[in-house]
C-alpha cells in the first residue's frame, strides 16, 4: 500500500490563491453560512469560489493572514487554509474594500449587502470586548485531504504566535459539534448567535497562557 503524501506549512502567496479558494469552497460547501450565503445548491461551489478567490486575493494573502498545507510532489497541491488577524490589525482600507465591491454586489446583490452588514455587526459583537487577541477567521481542510492531521498543523502554528504574544485566540463557528474539537485545544465558549434569518453561530475563546 502507498504512503500518503507529506505537506508542508507555511505563508501562502499570491500564487496559491486559486488553491485557497478551491479548498475552502470545497470545506465549507455545507456549511450553514455558506447555505445561507448561497441558497442554490447547484451555484453554490462557483460562487463560492469566487467568493473566496476574492477575499483571498485582495484582503488575506495581501495582509498576510493566510497559513497554508501544501501537499508534496512533483506539483504541490493546496489541501488547507487557514486564516488569522493579528491582533489591533487594522481595518480595511478603503482601497481593499473597492476592489472586493464589484463582486459582492454581483454575488450577492444590493438587496442583500444590508442583510451582510447586519451579520457582521452580530459577529463583531462576539469578539473580546477587551484587550488584544489573535482571531482565527477562517479553517478549511480539503474533504479529500481530511484525517491527516492538516487540520490541527494548521491549527497548531498559528496558537504557536498566539502563546509568543501571550494573548488570547477568538474563532466563530456556525457548527455546534466544532466546539468539541476546538475544546481540545484549550478553547470555551464566550457567546452564541441565534438571530432568526442569519446564521447560528458560536464564538469560542482560548485564554492567553
Amino acid at each position: 500500500m502507498s504512503e500518503r503524501p507529506e505537506f508542508t506549512v507555511r505563508n501562502a502567496t499570491m500564487e496559491d490563491v486559486p488553491g485557497v479558494a478551491r479548498v475552502l469552497s470545497r470545506a465549507f460547501f455545507d456549511d450553514p453560512q455558506a447555505e445561507w450565503l448561497f441558497p442554490d445548491q447547484v451555484s453554490r461551489m462557483a460562487k463560492l469560489a469566487r467568493w473566496w478567490a476574492a477575499l483571498t486575493g485582495y484582503v488575506f494573502v495581501p495582509r498576510g493572514r493566510v497559513r497554508v498545507a501544501v501537499e508534496d510532489g512533483p506539483r504541490p497541491v493546496v489541501r488547507g487554509a487557514a486564516v488569522w488577524k493579528e491582533p489591533e490589525e487594522p481595518s480595511l482600507s478603503p482601497r481593499a474594500l473597492l476592489r472586493t465591491l464589484p463582486n459582492t454586489v454581483s454575488l450577492f446583490g444590493l438587496r442583500r449587502l444590508p442583510e451582510l452588514a447586519a451579520f457582521q455587526r452580530e459577529l463583531g459583537a462576539l469578539a473580546p470586548a477587551t484587550g488584544p487577541y489573535w482571531h482565527l477567521e477562517v479553517l478549511g481542510v480539503d474533504p479529500v485531504a481530511q484525517g491527516r492531521g492538516i487540520g490541527a498543523a494548521l491549527l497548531g502554528a498559528g496558537l504557536s504566535r498566539a502563546d509568543d504574544d501571550r494573548v488570547p485566540v477568538h474563532l466563530e463557528t456556525n457548527r455546534e459539534e466544532n466546539t468539541a474539537y476546538y475544546g481540545r485545544y484549550g478553547f470555551e465558549r464566550t457567546g452564541e448567535l441565534d438571530a432568526e434569518g442569519l446564521p447560528r453561530t458560536w464564538a469560542m475563546l482560548r485564554p492567553a497562557p
